[in-house]
């Protein structure tokens, strides 16, 4: 067992970056923890931790043992578990990482509502719109929309999303509705980072370039834009489903929508699926499949 010894002390002052909270959590004095880290550093060869008299820092080497450490350490926790609380809460960590809007509006509610069934699960949550490499940054799950790239990952659909083009009344109220992509030409069309929408049309998806005097990367603006009468907008349906049934926004060209895209969720191969990731997982394959 030598090759453990410091692992978990220095997993403990990784995590509180304080060298007496890992030693109070792990019931030993700090003097051990100190030292214990210390070995483990000589018998690796790298520096695991900055140390001044005011603060500790991993080194970037010591965020790449810990990432995978964590791993070792949580499924020795979890095996522990398996064997010796078969009927005891859900407990332990779970790292996940889902888009930024999709996040806010609908992943981290769900998230919390897991949370109120199992108190004893500790997640943390990151929202990003950047494509995370979730085995080098250390991420069980990944919720992730539309089209996916090919991948050694896993992926299970949990839901499907949908575009739709929409105006407030009182925008359309002076003009005249377009009833077919062509129509938009004539109209004032709200861009986010892309500057063409998507239909399909003739049993072919097609991508149309609109122009309008609005260009947003915030799709919670350009809904705000639409419902104040600003021009149309397409976006998918978590943003807009509140103000279509306040009859804020009407739907426009629904002929022409899109085909669905996937709500996914994502996690690293050969990797036995621990069981709160795979109840994650069913929970919000259950709750995204309720309409509404």
């Amino acid at each position: 067992m030598q090759d453990w010894e410091g692992v978990s002390e220095f997993a403990a002052v990784a995590r509180t970056l304080s060298f007496t909270q890992a030693a109070a959590r792990l019931g030993i004095s700090t003097a051990q923890v100190s030292r214990r880290v210390s070995a483990l550093e000589t018998r690796l060869g790298v520096k695991l931790l900055q140390r001044t008299t005011r603060n500790v820092s991993m080194t970037e080497q010591g965020e790449t043992y810990y990432n995978h450490i964590r791993r070792a350490l949580d499924g020795l926790a979890e095996a522990e578990r398996a064997v010796t609380q078969v009927n005891a809460a859900l407990a332990g960590r779970m790292y996940v990482t889902a888009p930024v809007t999709f996040g806010e509006s609908t992943i981290g509610p769900l998230v919390n509502e897991f949370l109120t069934r199992h108190p004893a699960l500790e997640v943390t949550l990151t929202l990003t719109n950047q494509q995370v490499d979730l085995v080098a940054e250390g991420y069980d799950l990944a919720i992730r929309l539309g089209t996916l790239q090919d991948s050694s990952l896993i992926a299970k659909r949990l839901a499907a999303r949908t575009l739709h083009v929409c105006a407030s009344p009182a925008y359309l109220a002076p003009r005249a509705t377009p009833l077919r992509p062509a129509d938009l030409s004539q109209h004032n069309c709200l861009q986010g980072t892309l500057d063409h929408w998507r239909f399909q049309q003739s049993g072919r998806l097609r991508q149309l370039r609109v122009h309008g005097n609005l260009r947003c990367n915030s799709g919670w603006s350009l809904l705000d834009a639409a419902v104040r009468g600003v021009g149309l907008v397409q976006l998918p349906d978590y943003y807009v489903r509140t103000a279509l049934a306040e009859e804020k926004l009407v739907l426009v060209l629904e002929a022409f929508r899109p085909p669905e895209e996937g709500v996914w969720a994502v996690y690293p191969p050969n990797r036995n699926l621990s069981s709160k990731v795979r109840l994650l997982i069913d929970f919000l394959a259950e709750r995204l499949g309720k309409p509404g």
